[in-house]
């Protein structure tokens, strides 16, 4: 029996792809390749979500933004990763139309508001590093707000696929689905531009614009070789790079993704081989378990929760009195500006 699955105005016939598109071992090195993504993903998001939660050191405004990046990681895995190395495997899209629209739908979702959410993460970061000594707060309403307005603000622009306004189609080597870069229909075209400025312009500008103050700020604290208050301020600073990592990472991983839509939707006549057009798609997917591991390895005192987390109460690399002397430090940073 050969499945079909519409594209646009044609049809995917599944023969033809296993023909031309990519070899069996080729679709089963890739399902491996997704299934390790996404598993790793899983593993790794629920343990941030877990060790936040449990310990209340770590519950600081900024935590409400890193649990909810974690979340969006973890459904990206979940709805994303999952379903994509099943269909990988199987060598062809077999979750029919309603299931395209669905995976596409979660996968939009939960990365717009990952990318929205480290845009609040970077604004946090600029306001507690540029202004330490309190002419500017961040707080816990600050942080709610800002994961709210990202979740909605995904939600609100991931939708109208739902309803006309735009579609989700089969991608790379038609074994996942996405937003409708391809269509040259005014109204699906409509709708992507706006939602490219919207959902990945905006969001990225903020984070730049952030990030790039944030690092000037950081030389000029270097600079400085003075005063207790560089302490603190070091504190801040080792959060603020963690930061810049993760923001690195994930513009790195979403960027060339980003990058091929932008040029199909500027040139409808350019053609992109499906495999190549994978890669970026991959690429992007294995964002899901890079922020969890710069968490760990960046950040000492959730590592101090999370790796006797991860061993069964044991942490080889830390006493109960380093283990106070972490709470004892928390404890003395002003409650607005505390991070972990």
């Amino acid at each position: 029996m050969e499945h079909k699955m519409p594209h646009g105005n044609s049809s995917f016939s599944v023969s033809d792809a296993k023909a031309e598109l990519l070899s069996r071992s080729g679709y089963a090195m890739l399902a491996v390749i997704m299934g390790v993504f996404s598993i790793l993903g899983i593993i790794l998001n629920v343990l941030v979500i877990v060790v936040i939660v449990r310990h209340k050191p770590l519950r600081q405004p900024l935590s409400y933004a890193l649990v909810s990046l974690a979340v969006c990681d973890l459904g990206c895995a979940v709805f994303g990763g999952l379903p994509t190395t099943v269909t990988t495997a199987m060598g062809y899209f077999s979750l029919g139309r309603t299931g395209c629209t669905l995976e596409g739908f979660a996968v939009a979702f939960f990365g717009i508001a990952s990318l929205c959410t480290i845009g609040v993460i970077s604004v946090e970061r600029y306001i507690v590093v540029c202004y330490p000594m309190g002419a500017v707060l961040f707080q816990t309403r600050h942080a709610i707000a800002g994961v709210v307005l990202s979740w909605v603000w995904s939600f609100v622009w991931n939708t109208p696929p739902l309803f006309g306004w735009g579609s989700f189609e089969l991608e790379g080597i038609k074994t996942s689905c996405a937003p409708n870069w391809y269509s040259r229909d005014a109204g699906s075209m409509s709708y992507i531009v706006i939602y490219f400025l919207l959902c990945f312009a905006v969001p990225f500008s903020i984070i730049m614009v952030s990030y790039m103050r944030l690092l000037w700020t950081l030389r000029q604290v270097s600079k400085l070789q003075v005063s207790e208050a560089a302490s603190t301020h070091r504190v801040e600073a080792q959060v603020a790079r963690m930061v810049v990592v993760m923001v690195l990472v994930f513009l790195v991983t979403w960027l060339p993704y980003a990058s091929m839509a932008l040029a199909v939707i500027v040139d409808s006549t350019l053609k992109i081989d499906p495999l190549v057009a994978t890669i970026p798609i991959y690429f992007a997917k294995s964002s899901t378990f890079y922020n969890p591991i710069i968490y760990v390895f960046m950040n000492r005192q959730f590592r101090t929760y999370a790796v006797p987390s991860i061993l069964c109460g044991w942490n080889p690399g830390a006493s109960e009195a380093q283990i106070s002397k972490v709470e004892t430090a928390v404890a003395c940073v002003p409650k607005n500006q505390r991070d972990f």
